[in-house]
């Protein structure tokens, strides 16, 4: 029995998912023909704007709630932290579709569509069934973006991705039966503020960690991240961008949720800060470095998710409001560059803004954002989350997160536009970026500076209530502090590469956690395997000889030349005659009546 009953006074839009019209228009995308291409588009820029309309609301509330087989659903629950992720979500595909405007891929089209739909649909879920439905769309949507790229090497990362992220909604949904048989309640995470801010998941619980882990492995946390180098750099060039916004953001979103104040989180987000600069230094690929850099940047969000504070959490949602924004630049600029001159190798590239200076400046306020320069979006966000660990006195995390401010700066913030638009001169003259790109990455910048400008543009937009304390981020200690970071930072780089000390760049493989899994995993596997087959070739043959031997002995008794057929004395049979006849009727003898 299917009973349907809404919220009351559901209003206009109230009730629906905002994921609706964004998804519907994905699959018309996947239905309009080729020749009709000009429609498709539009509908990719009509969808997230009709989207705005179901969350412009002017109060907060529950809608959307859905009786479905004996459970109850919300399919629509909008607060201060579901709407400013789903309002930069939003954004996020306007842009997206803008960018994509010159392509004319069916697939992708499609697949982006459904797929940013299904980000929205997750952070407005009121309870796991809904939040699992999308969680798993989020995997089946995306991978056609990597997929959509068609080399072999993208089919096969599309496949790893794919069964990573199914594995990560199978936890899900075992974490939340878990819970339904512990509470006898799928709800997920009721918005508190204050002092009343805390954990709502157990971790401690079978049906906690469960999901924990399950939102631990699209968060990209440590040993768990290798998918997201593997699969991003693979994509299309339209692909890697979209990428870049939402599975890793909605994982964030779910952990400020249900795990806020969490305390552990805080040492594994200082981890997540730290190891990908190592990393992104020496690699080659600069999307490969892009993604080290969404490592990064996820970590300082999830340090404010464990520290659970006010300040902390606001952070942490302005943190990632911005990291859509900015990455999403970053990766708009190394699409324009790919998708101009075919790669995005460090050792193939240098000279290119000679012929792209629009996309060149472009880069270098996405890479100024990123990096915190005063005056740009990080500066007014990644400073709250600083200034939470200090306020509660949380020393080592704190410095390391300053070490990764650093690092990023290195990584993302110099090495990306120095090595793909200056640096040696690769001799390419490619054509600037088609104008769609260049608008979409205009806009993307324009937000970039204006947050950074006016942060109370993003301030007002934020969770959790400032009324006692409000947050203001230009201090004459915060700017000083991050000007000295910036500035040794720039000094480091040019010093070592003036004395020939910097990692150069070079084609080669590096090894991460994946090695684990794709090498000796396999290496196991493959051992495995082996001495199975053997194990079971000595089973066969043990069972073999056995049948062969039986038959034999069945042979000899009830062949025709058998035991059974030979030819008996009279005598012997008349004596087993009696025999028997003597033994049956001793036994009806002493048998009772």
């Amino acid at each position: 029995m299917l009973d349907l009953t809404l919220a009351p006074d559901p209003g206009m839009f109230n009730g629906l998912s905002p994921a609706l019209p964004v998804i519907v228009a994905g699959i018309l995308c996947g239905l309009i023909p080729d020749r009709f291409a000009a429609a498709r588009k539009a509908l990719m820029i009509a969808a997230p704007i009709v989207a705005l309309a179901f969350i412009w609301a002017p109060e907060f509330g529950v809608y959307g709630v859905y009786g479905v087989a004996g459970f109850e659903l919300t399919t629509m629950r909008i607060d201060g932290l579901s709407r400013i992720f789903g309002l930069v979500f939003i954004l996020a595909i306007l842009l997206n579709g803008v960018y994509a405007l010159h392509d004319r891929s069916r697939l992708q089209d499609s697949s982006a569509l459904i797929y940013g739909g299904a980000a929205i649909g997750a952070v407005f879920a009121g309870d796991l069934i809904t939040l699992f439905i999308f969680w798993e769309l989020l995997a089946i949507s995306s991978v056609f973006l990597i997929w959509a790229r068609g080399t072999p090497s993208a089919v096969n990362a599309g496949l790893r991705y794919l069964a990573i992220h199914v594995a990560s909604g199978v936890l899900l949904l075992a974490g939340t039966i878990a819970v339904w048989a512990d509470t006898g309640s799928f709800a997920f995470g009721v918005m508190t503020s204050g002092d009343e801010i805390q954990t709502f998941f157990d971790p401690t619980t079978l049906g906690g960690a469960l999901i924990l882990l399950a939102f631990g492995i699209k968060c990209a946390f440590p040993f768990l991240h290798n998918w997201l180098q593997d699969a991003y750099p693979k994509a299309t060039v339209v692909g890697a961008v979209v990428l870049s916004a939402f599975t890793t953001k909605v994982a964030v979103y779910a952990l400020a949720r249900g795990f806020a104040g969490y305390e552990p989180l805080i040492y594994i987000g200082a981890v997540m800060t730290v190891f990908p600069v190592f990393f992104a230094v020496i690699e080659n690929d600069l999307r490969r470095v892009l993604s080290y850099s969404i490592n990064n940047q996820l970590g300082f969000m999830v340090c404010g998710i464990g520290v659970g504070s006010t300040l902390a959490l606001n952070g942490a949602a302005a943190h990632a409001f911005a990291d859509v924004i900015f990455k999403g630049l970053l990766f708009m600029s190394m699409g324009a560059v790919l998708y101009r001159v075919g790669t995005t190798r460090a050792t193939e590239l240098g000279g290119l803004f000679k012929s792209m200076p629009f996309t060149a400046l472009f880069c270098i306020i996405g890479a100024m954002s990123i990096s915190a320069f005063p005056l740009f979006s990080a500066f007014v966000t990644k400073s709250m989350i600083l200034a939470a660990l200090a306020e509660e006195h949380y020393w080592l995390p704190w410095l390391m997160l300053l070490f990764a401010s650093a690092g990023v700066l290195e990584h993302a913030g110099i090495k990306i536009p120095y090595f793909a638009f200056f640096a040696h001169d690769s001799g390419r003259r490619p054509r600037e970026a088609p104008t769609n790109m260049l608008i979409a990455m205009g806009v993307a910048a324009f937000f970039c500076v204006y947050i950074g400008v006016f942060p109370g543009f993003l301030y007002g937009m934020l969770p959790y209530s400032q009324d006692v304390a409000p947050y203001s981020p230009y201090t004459t200690e915060h700017v000083v502090l991050q000007m000295q970071l910036v500035l040794a930072a720039v000094f480091a780089f040019a010093f070592l590469m003036r004395i020939g000390v910097y990692p150069p760049e070079k084609r080669l493989v590096i090894l991460d956690f994946d090695w684990i899994y794709r090498k000796f995993g396999w290496g196991v596997v493959h051992w495995g395997t082996a001495i199975g087959g053997r194990a079971l070739a000595h089973f066969s043959n043990a069972v073999r000889r056995l049948a062969e031997d039986a038959d034999r002995r069945m042979h000899s008794v009830f062949s025709p030349a058998g035991a059974l057929n030979r030819a008996v004395p009279n005598g012997v049979l008349a004596i087993w005659t009696a025999l028997i006849l003597g033994a049956a009727l001793l036994v009806t003898f002493l048998a009772p009546l």
